[in-house]
This record gives structure tokens, C-alpha cells and sequence, in this order.
């Protein structure tokens, strides 16, 4: 184990009181990017000078003696499908390659309303489409803990520079898994929040009844800290809660003594499954036994995982790939070549145009998931496939509904294998889809999702387990999760 990186509690504290300057904490984080970017290509975008003059102008409003925000000091990477004014936004894609948004996205806004240091934008799969961030149109991001295998997807740019301490917060966003998963690959914290707990305001969208971003950290406090930043009413989101969120902060130290988790026996295979992921899985129950934790034997009936010939298949993943590309084909219409990104040229005409333009400005997996959801959502198939997922995500919903009255977590994996080789799957989608398996569920339910490092191969590769919780019990998760990591020492590892 190498020294332990600083968490963004602690750059926090020593910025407010004068033990570091943000110039300082911004220097050590820039020169870190320069030592390890080459062998983890985590960004796109590294926002050098922005970064160090921000960080000068927080060092003289401290010494001025002004209010400063919960986040003062803090560096922090951005996936590169959140807009920034005035930086390129590429959401990993040629189509959009030259993009450079003239406003903010919420988050943004929050973030820089707290003082926060936004450091770079973080690669990412194409358009957030993929489980292994080699879809990017730009360059494909290594797992800091292995360079020959993958980060995990799509968030995997944010994931893998959290793991190698090059920012000690990130943003990504999750439409099936897309934080969680990285997170559990890249031995990192990833939440996903409640849908609707955080704008999507400046998002570019993916599957907007599925997207949502959330925060990557080494511990569950900073986590917390980050959610509690960005987590706001936003009128230009309609899909935002209107309320208040709760004060993750005060609540992330009461432990878990007394709570009742529940393991879905759906999530727990005899086949398919990793055994060193099983067994690690395994042992934080009991580490949760410890705590004070009642465990119960729940049921995800809508959820079912049936394995046959080492490929992994599910109700969930079938009803998230018509949902998802449904809605993806309807999103993504308005990249033509028309207003803003790519267009073609040497083209004959408007339609030529068009054509050509998303021929040459999407990559294989993007096409793939358009042409799903436009087969999906066509007239003659609708019912058939669209209809019928629409019903099966609410049969989903009621599964976990009537868990969480009896339960106030569920536990499982984050994913069924550790980090596989980049390449390794590339030419099988459905062996790559397999990826977000016990991921997805959370996202068609709508409900959180956290994944915490909870062991290491004997290769040395991290493994996540997954906590889930009811519509807006993100506080829950986040308290659990602390309280796990204050019981194991998982998290201080660094690659």
C-alpha cells in the first residue's frame, strides 16, 4: 500500500484554515496529472491555467477574509458530458468534437458557487454508451491498478482519476451502472443518487428517464460532501425534486446498528459470477454483521439473473436495452450537422448531408444502440418491445417497493467479474452488456445506488459491493457506506 492520498474533507479543512493555500493543492493535483496521465489517459481536457488562477483568486478571498463554500480549495474532474462555458464538451464523441457550450450546467454552477476548483474534463464512452470507456472517440482510459485492463464505463475517465489521486472528487453520470460499476472496478466510491435528486440541466442527455449524475470519491464522507454541493431545486429541470435535500453530513456518522439489509437471491448466481468477486461480496456481510446489521433473504422476482454458457441474462438488462435506446434514438435526433458538432462534407444534399454527417460523427456502439430504439419505437414493433418494457420496468419498481418494507438496504455486487483486458470484449456486445447486470435494476426502479470497495483480488484488482435504498434515502446509503469504511481499510489502497 503507498502513502494515502488525501481525502477532500481534509483539503477542505487545511484550505479554511490556512495550512495549505488552493494554489498549493491545486499544483500538487496539476503535477500529479502530469506524472500519471500518460499511463491511466483519464482526461480530455486539463484546465491548467483556469485551475491555478481560480485557486489564486481563492487564496485571496480567504486572506480578504470572505465566506467561503463547502467545497473552498477542492479540485474536482468532470465528465466531459457535463457543460462547461467556455471549454470544450465533447461527450466523447467526433459528432461533438468541437463543441464548446456557452453556458454551464447546473452542477457546474453549484459546484462553483461552493468554490470548488473544476481541474479537467474526464474521458468517457461515446455519448455515455459502453461499460468500458474504450468507446470514446478521443482515446481509450486504463485502470490505474492494471493499464492493460479496463477502467470500467462510461464514467471511466472520472473513476480512474479518483484512483489515481490526479482529483479527489469527480462528477459522473449513471443511466445503467455508469459510476457504480467504475467505481467497483477502479476500488473508488461511486453513488448514484435518486433520479431527480440532481438536475440534469446541462447534461447532455443519453436516456433521460434513466440519467443521473452523482459523485466519485475515495470515502463515503467525501461522497457525501460532494451530493450535498450539488444536490438543489433546479426549475429547468422539470424531472428535479422541488425539496430541500437532506443534510448528508450531519447524518453520515450514525452508524448502522439496528438496520435490517436484505440479500436478493437473484443477485447471488452459482454460475457467472467472479468467485473472488463472490467471496469478497460475502465477506462484507459479515463485516455489516459486525456493525449490528440484520441480514433477510429478499426476492427481486423482475430482476431474475439466469446464467447459460458464461453469458449472463436478465428481465432488467432486456427491458433497460429497449428503454435506453428508445430513448437514446429520440435524444440523439439532434445531432444532424445542422446548428452545432460535425457535418459532413462534400456532401449532395440536405438528406445526403444528414446521412453522412451521423455515418462519419457516431462510433459502432452508438449506431447500434440508435438503430435498436428506432427498430424499438417503429410503427408495427412499439407494443411488441417499447409497450412491453414500459410495463416490465414498473413490475421491477413494485419488486423493490415491497422489499424496502421490510428492509432498509439491499446489498449485492456492483459487478459480476473483476476488470477484464481492454479488447477482451469489444467485439461482443452482449458479453459488454453483461457488465451492468446488477447495476441496472437500480436505475429502471429510480431508486439510489452506492458502490463501496469491499476487497482486492489475489492480483490485486479492486471489487465493489453494492448498497441500494428506497426513493430519496440517499442519506441511508451514504451512512452505511461510511460506516462499512470505518471498518475496513479497503479504501486507503492506492494503485
Amino acid at each position: 500500500m503507498k502513502d494515502t492520498l488525501p481525502t477532500a474533507s481534509l483539503l477542505r479543512e487545511q484550505f479554511a484554515s490556512g495550512a495549505r493555500s488552493a494554489e498549493d493543492i491545486v499544483r500538487e493535483h496539476l503535477d500529479r496529472i502530469a506524472e500519471r496521465e500518460p499511463r491511466v489517459d483519464a482526461f480530455l481536457t486539463v484546465l491548467d491555467e483556469q485551475a491555478r488562477e481560480r485557486a489564486r483568486t481563492l487564496d485571496a478571498r480567504r486572506a480578504a477574509g470572505a465566506p467561503l463554500g463547502m467545497l473552498a480549495g477542492v479540485p474536482v474532474a468532470l465528465k466531459d458530458n457535463i457543460c462547461t462555458r467556455g471549454v470544450r464538451t465533447t461527450c466523447g464523441a467526433k459528432m461533438l468534437a468541437g463543441f464548446v457550450p456557452p453556458y454551464d450546467a447546473h452542477v457546474v454552477e453549484r459546484l462553483l458557487a461552493e468554490d470548488a476548483v473544476i481541474i479537467g474534463k474526464a474521458n468517457m464512452d461515446e455519448f455515455a454508451m459502453g461499460s468500458s470507456t474504450e468507446n470514446s472517440a478521443f482515446k481509450i482510459t486504463k485502470n490505474p491498478w492494471d493499464p492493460a485492463r479496463i477502467p470500467g464505463g462510461s464514467s471511466g475517465g472520472s473513476a480512474a482519476a479518483v484512483a489515481a489521486g490526479m482529483a479527489p472528487l469527480a462528477l459522473g453520470s449513471d443511466t445503467g451502472g455508469s459510476i457504480r460499476q467504475p467505481a467497483a472496478l477502479c476500488g473508488v466510491v461511486g453513488l448514484k443518487p435518486t433520479y431527480g435528486r440532481v438536475s440534469r440541466y446541462g447534461v447532455i442527455a443519453f436516456a433521460s428517464s434513466l440519467d443521473q449524475v452523482g459523485p466519485f470519491a475515495r470515502t463515503a464522507r467525501d461522497a457525501a460532501l460532494l451530493l450535498q454541493a450539488i444536490a438543489a431545486p433546479d426549475e429547468r429541470d422539470s424531472t428535479c425534486a422541488r425539496t430541500e435535500p437532506d443534510d448528508y453530513l450531519a447524518q453520515i456518522d450514525a452508524g448502522v446498528d439496528g438496520m435490517t439489509f436484505g440479500l436478493p437471491r437473484e443477485f447471488f448466481l452459482s454460475e457467472g459470477m467472479d468467485p473472488e468477486v463472490s467471496a469478497a461480496v460475502d465477506e462484507a456481510r459479515r463485516t455489516f454483521e459486525t456493525l449490528g446489521v440484520r441480514f433477510v433473504d429478499i426476492s427481486l422476482p423482475h430482476s431474475r439473473i439466469d446464467a447459460q454458457d458464461g453469458l449472463l441474462s436478465s428481465y432488467a438488462l432486456a427491458t433497460y436495452y429497449v428503454l435506453a435506446t428508445a430513448e437514446a434514438s429520440s435524444n440523439l435526433a439532434r445531432f444532424d450537422g445542422v446548428k452545432y458538432g460535425h457535418r459532413s462534407a462534400g456532401f449532395s444534399d440536405m438528406v445526403d448531408m444528414y446521412a453522412k454527417t451521423r455515418e462519419e460523427g457516431f462510433g459502432d456502439e452508438v449506431k447500434r444502440r440508435i438503430m435498436l430504439g428506432t427498430y424499438a419505437l417503429s410503427a408495427g414493433y412499439y407494443d411488441a418491445y417499447f409497450l412491453k418494457a414500459a410495463r416490465v420496468r414498473r413490475l421491477i419498481k413494485e419488486d423493490f417497493d415491497r422489499a424496502f418494507e421490510q428492509v432498509d438496504v439491499v446489498l449485492g455486487p456492483t459487478a459480476p467479474q473483476r476488470a477484464f483486458h481492454t479488447g477482451e470484449r469489444a467485439a461482443d456486445p452482449l458479453a459488454m452488456y453483461m457488465s451492468d447486470i446488477f447495476t441496472i435494476p437500480c436505475n429502471l426502479a429510480g431508486i439510489c445506488g452506492i458502490s463501496v470497495p469491499c476487497g482486492f483480488t489475489r492480483s490485486g484488482l479492486p471489487i465493489g459491493v453494492q448498497l441500494m435504498a428506497t426513493h430519496w434515502a440517499d442519506a441511508t446509503l451514504l451512512r452505511a457506506a461510511h460506516a462499512f469504511q470505518s471498518a475496513t481499510d479497503h479504501h486507503l489502497r492506492t494503485p
